[in-house]
């Protein structure tokens, strides 16, 4: 049988800041109802990798196609209209603003996705629906976002992003600062994501993380992959693992 048309394709794209050459030439693609990781050492791109999805910092070569429909040249409200959410490395919610009203904001005239339909064998989310994930954020709905915590910002964050009813999400680095049980919970909440027909992009750090929850797994350097695979083809190539991520094969095992 074959394999479903992919939902993402990245074809050889090659990002700049001004002079700065960051990535060269790198493809992938993504499927619905998959999580494919980006892995690395700081600085080596896999932000710089969202933000060429997203339209934050276009490719000036190469394509991006998001559901066969190239998305290069397009702004980044467009992108996020045609269907990509983004839980941004940081958080970056809105600290003055209430819990409530961050996560209206993708509904919003404004955001233009008020009138986002049910899809099928995909979750649609309202208010109730990503209230009902977070429970911690149903008690704090009139709280500013600045006085949560680290964790429950990350909610926010994700519950924020879901309220688009996203096809695809790019998450950058969702387990930064978190506790191993604030982890944890963000792997249940990415595999639930994937299993109720989302597809995600995610940049990480935690090793194991990725390795856990990713379908595939690609390693970046120096703004080229290194290594594309599974995670147990991963596991078993110390060369990669070494030179590329710092860690040994004794340490994954």
């Amino acid at each position: 049988m074959a394999a479903p048309d992919p939902l993402l394709a990245v074809r050889d794209i090659h990002t700049y800041y001004g002079d700065s050459y960051v990535l060269h030439g790198l493809s992938l693609e993504l499927r619905a109802g998959e999580i494919v990781a980006i892995l690395g050492r700081n600085g080596m791109g896999k932000t710089t990798l969202i933000r060429s999805v997203a339209g934050l910092t276009p490719p000036r070569r190469g394509e991006v196609l998001f559901g066969g429909n190239s998305i290069v040249g397009k702004t980044p409200y467009a992108i996020s209209q045609a269907g990509i959410a983004i839980v941004p490395q940081g958080r970056r919610i809105f600290r003055s603003l209430s819990v409530r009203e961050n996560l209206a904001l993708p509904t919003s005239a404004l955001a233009g996705r008020s009138r986002a339909q049910p899809v099928e064998g995909r979750k649609h989310w309202t208010l109730d629906a990503v209230l009902a994930e977070f429970p911690q954020l149903a008690e704090r709905l009139d709280n500013a976002g600045g006085s949560l915590s680290g964790g429950e910002q990350q909610m926010l964050a994700i519950g924020r992003a879901l309220m688009a009813n996203p096809a695809l999400i790019l998450m950058d680095e969702p387990s930064e600062g978190l506790s191993p049980k604030l982890v944890q919970r963000v792997e249940e909440i990415m595999r639930g994501l994937r299993d109720s027909g989302h597809a995600i992009l995610l940049v990480e750090q935690n090793l194991a993380l990725a390795l856990s929850v990713a379908d595939r797994i690609h390693v970046i350097s120096s703004g080229r992959f290194a290594f594309a695979g599974t995670p147990g083809e991963l596991t078993e190539n110390a060369g990669v693992l070494d030179s590329h991520l710092g860690v040994s094969s004794a340490q994954v095992a």
